[in-house]
């Protein structure tokens, strides 16, 4: 499995940015952002599809996170702008197999390997 290290969650000011990055020993043939908040359904914020480039992002966040790849760094970011007390969560990123290609990038069954997470707080 590819082993993934996030880093760069902390709390942050409504309104305020982060960038939380996604250390990868292995390319995928995609990798996604996902968020959880204890007794809510796990969210699948964003997704790169690492061959083309291509993304896809949650409604709730579209216009305001980006996701990004430098493969020659091995790293997967997370740019988050504009941030709301409800984007307050636990983050992952994670990978998903071309065998799971026929499930959405944006639906958490798409991936089967995870990071440990890093945590996201914004505060009013």
């Amino acid at each position: 499995q590819v082993q993934l290290v996030e880093s760069g969650g902390g709390s942050v000011q409504a309104g305020g940015s982060l960038t939380l990055s996604c250390e990868y020993r292995d390319r995928s043939y995609r990798f996604g952002w996902l968020r959880q908040v204890p007794g809510k359904e796990t969210e699948v914020v964003a997704v790169i599809y690492s061959r083309s480039g291509g993304t896809s992002y949650a409604d709730s966040v579209k216009g305001r996170f980006t996701i990004s790849q430098d493969n020659a760094k091995n790293t997967l970011y997370l740019q988050m702008n504009s941030l709301k007390p409800e984007d307050t969560a636990m983050y992952y990123c994670a990978t998903g197999s071309s065998s799971s290609s026929h499930v959405s990038g944006l639906d958490q069954r798409a991936y089967d390997n995870w990071g440990q997470g890093t945590q996201v707080t914004v505060t009013v």
